[in-house]
């Protein structure tokens, strides 16, 4: 625990609680990196369960799942640099934790999903299989439970 205090002494967390300026800025781009995730992540489940059908399903996954990628990866440096500025009390708080496990959990079905024949079937075509229908609804309630949780953060 002391790394975490160090964390919340560090150059980045100093000049984040002393900007209200950068906190919003990081703030904001946490959000908007937070709503490409689910929505690219939300359109791809959705169509994987036959919702939108019209949407040819091979170039859908290709390129709402790099969306989901890229997002990810922003919603993660941005929630990282806000962590930053009060790391002890947001590991006291359970919805932030939470929050994280919801996050780890939809990361982890994605990359199971991912790397999965089914995956690489229904990217040549092939309608996708029940398995790929059940990743698909259990990462929609993940990553809608996350973002639940990190609206609950701040009432906790």
């Amino acid at each position: 625990m002391e790394w975490l205090a160090l964390l919340g002494e560090s150059f980045v967390a100093k000049a984040f609680s002393r900007s209200p300026t950068l906190y919003i800025i990081a703030n904001a781009g946490h959000i908007l990196s937070l709503a490409m995730l689910v929505g690219a992540t939300a359109i791809l489940d959705l169509r994987l369960l036959g919702v939108f059908k019209p949407l040819p399903m091979a170039p859908a996954a290709m390129i709402l799942s790099r969306i989901a990628a890229w997002a990810l990866g922003a919603t993660l440096l941005t929630g990282a640099l806000l962590f930053s500025v009060q790391p002890l009390d947001y590991l006291a708080n359970t919805a932030f934790l939470a929050k994280l496990g919801l996050v780890l959990f939809g990361t982890l079905n994605a990359g199971i999903v991912r790397r999965s024949k089914a995956w690489a079937a229904v990217g040549q075509g092939a309608p996708p299989s029940q398995a790929m229908q059940l990743g698909a609804l259990l990462s929609l309630l993940t990553w809608i439970s996350a973002v639940f949780a990190g609206r609950w953060i701040g009432f906790l």
